[in-house]
């Protein structure tokens, strides 16, 4: 008797709930602004329950409703009855789960869980429409921080959408599974809501712009980041941020599609629902295109706006329109210093056909008091007109050069493959930009335009930064031949041919286009080139010396060269390492030069007559030329370059000349 009287109490306990939930359900009031599809007030069957603000707290009082959620008049019917009858005493007794006969189907599961997910959605479109959009459109309404304007486009026709969902569709699919015994099919459902859908094409076309103006309005009013920013903290947002929740009916089109697949998937063959399902299906599938791009949308621009905020949020480079290509440090090698410097690069693509003009590669210094900003800019350079290529050079592997109108940069990668992924992604940005650009010209010129031919390499001086050859690779000026020195004749660069030249040769001043115009710094055949004038004292007419001779660093340009060590007392101060050269159009001569770039030799050596011979210390990379008193001493950096140089070398002294242009070579 006394359990028995225990489980009466329970059950008028359990009863006395389901009537607090009714009587909640009866009683709370219209949500503000809350509204039915033909504009009229819905009934009150279907009224919505007001939750007070989120960063309020309820009043103790109504702290039970404000924590029970809305369920439908059918379900709690279901309970009472469950109850009064006993059914819940025997679901909780130990060995009494279901069998294997009273297991529910799959697809009735997948039912639920589309029930369960359109819940959890309709809760999120209500924190959008009615916390959100209406503590928003309210702040606006008190000042002129920002107008009401901004906020309804922000959120478009996001109050639609919530009355559909939480007047009609979520009703319907919640009456659907509560009489799943009677009526088990789901597809005549969808084919309802599917028509409807179209509401979230004005969504999706958008929202583009709806993160764009969020963006801009977070940065440039107080009042409204306040309001925004005091939502998100709160318990409602679940610590989640308004774009997070902005994307949510984006997301739902592509989740819809995947469930009801699903569903489709395990309905058995001759289901009475499968042909309504199948048909469901694809209307949603269509629907489900337009959200997907709208997500990839959203990623690239929240990938983007992470760059800007790397690069500090400068006003004149966040663009939405842009994309990121692609980005990473490289190693910049410097003109005067030994040891690279650290570096940063975004590539940086336009996303629309109208915005060509905004590809850039952004050239970056890492900041050393990384707070806020991680990189400065120092040179934007536009992809239009870019020129990326590898270079050759045994000093600084896996290097790569960018010249571009504003600057060009010798750059290393920290591996061959990282280097050929950099010059792929800046030729596909260049070969797209051309492929636009000559569109846009065939279609101004039309089918008899002119073809412009494209412009000699001398004619591009002024137009775009040069490639500045490094201080080390000379030590006399490229334009006089003099040699340099710390104190009378120091090194400088023509800002137009980026020869190192010296300050005589380069007291010139001319505009340069890729420097706006401005006066730079010239040598004397830039200066003449660019501005038309000839100088009476011109040293154009100065006859070339026989040492005279440009080193000719390319190896399709010798028959072999390569840095060989200088033995001996013969050399006296020309040093222990020199460039040396047999050129193809002299190929009976030895020259020797300071470095590679060096425009006069110091030494040049007739090689008719003379003999090779090994070296007197024994080692096998010496070798020795030898003629009437004349002994010259060399080593190279292998035993393989000195059996090249000792080939070289021996033809030469039996008179050989190379017959074409073609004729094997054994350069470095």
């Amino acid at each position: 008797m006394e359990h028995a009287g225990g489980s009466e109490e329970k059950q008028a306990s359990v009863c006395n709930l389901v009537a607090v939930f009714e009587n909640s359900s009866r009683t709370v009031g219209t949500a503000p602004g809350s509204h039915s599809l033909d504009g009229q007030p819905h009934s009150p069957e279907h009224q919505l329950p007001l939750s007070p603000g989120p960063w309020e707290a309820p009043p103790a009082e109504e702290a039970l409703k404000s924590e029970l959620r809305p369920v439908s008049r059918t379900y709690l019917n279901s309970l009472k009855n469950k109850l009064i009858s006993g059914a819940w005493r025997k679901s909780c007794q130990p060995g009494a789960g279901p069998g294997p006969e009273a297991q529910e189907p799959e697809e009735k599961r997948v039912v639920q869980e589309l029930l369960e997910t359109e819940q959890a959605y309709v809760a999120r479109l209500h924190l959008l429409d009615q916390v959100f959009f209406q503590e928003l459109l309210r702040e606006a309404g008190r000042g002129k921080a920002f107008p009401e304007d901004v906020v309804r486009l922000i959120f478009s026709n996001i109050s639609s959408i919530y009355c559909f969902h939480a007047q009609f569709f979520l009703p319907e699919l919640q009456r659907r599974v509560d009489d799943w015994t009677a009526t088990p099919r789901i597809g005549d459902v969808i084919q309802k809501l599917a028509p409807f859908l179209k509401m979230y094409s004005e969504y999706v076309k958008n929202f583009e712009r709806a993160a764009e103006l969020l963006a801009t309005w977070m940065e440039k009013s107080q009042p409204f980041q306040e309001v925004v920013t005091r939502i998100q903290l709160s318990e409602a947002s679940g610590s989640l941020t308004l774009q997070h929740h902005m994307l949510e009916p984006v997301q739902r089109i592509p989740r819809y599609e995947l469930l009801l697949k699903e569903y489709v998937q395990k309905l058995p063959a001759e289901a009475p629902d499968r042909a309504d399902a199948q048909r469901a299906l694809d209307m949603i599938f269509s629907a489900a295109q337009h959200s997907n791009a709208a997500i990839a949308e959203m990623e690239r621009l929240q990938g983007l706006w992470e760059v800007y905020q790397r690069l500090g949020l400068e006003d004149d480079m966040v663009d939405p329109s842009n994309t990121l290509l692609r980005e990473g440090p490289v190693l910049k090698i410097s003109f005067r210093r030994s040891d690279p410097m650290e570096r940063y690069l975004f590539l940086v693509g336009a996303a629309r056909f109208r915005c060509q003009f905004n590809n850039m590669l952004l050239y970056c210094v890492p900041r050393v008091l990384q707070v806020g900003a991680q990189f400065q800019v120092r040179t934007r350079i536009d992809v239009a007109g870019m020129k990326v290529r590898e270079l050759t050079d045994a000093e600084f592997p896996h290097s790569f050069l960018v010249s571009g109108k504003q600057r060009t940069l010798e750059l290393q990668a920290r591996s061959r493959e990282e280097m050929i992924s950099w010059i792929q992604a800046c030729q596909t940005a260049i070969d797209h930009v051309e492929k636009r650009s000559e569109t846009f010209k065939a279609a101004v010129q039309g089918p008899q335009g002119d073809t412009q031919e494209p412009k000699p390499q001398a004619e591009e001086l002024g137009l775009r930064a040069p490639q500045w050859v490094r201080d080390k690779m000379v030590t006399m000026c490229m334009r006089c031949q003099e040699p340099f020195n710390a104190l009378m004749r120091r090194r400088h660069h023509c800002r137009a041919c980026g020869y190192v030249v010296c300050a005589k040769c380069s007291d010139y001043r001319a505009e340069l286009k890729y420097d706006g115009n401005r006066p730079n710094r010239v040598c004397l055949a830039c200066y003449t080139f660019l501005t038309g004038n000839v100088l009476p004292d011109s040293k154009e007419d100065k006859r070339r010396g026989i040492l005279e001779k440009d080193s000719l660093a390319g190896p399709d340009q010798s028959l072999v060269c390569s840095f060989l060590h200088l033995m001996g007392d013969k050399w006296g101060r020309s040093g222990p390492r020199g460039w040396c050269v047999i050129p193809r159009d002299d190929p009976l001569v030895l020259y020797v030069y300071a470095a590679p770039q060096d425009m006069k030799a110091h030494t040049s050596i007739p090689l008719l007559g003379y003999q090779v011979t090994a070296g007197p210390q024994g080692d096998p990379r010496v070798f020795q030329l030898q003629q009437s008193g004349q002994l010259y001493t060399f080593k190279a950096e292998s035993e393989e370059l000195q059996g090249r140089w000792v080939r070289a070398i021996k033809r030469a002294a039996s008179g050989w000349t190379p017959e074409g242009p073609d004729e094997e070579d054994m350069s470095d």
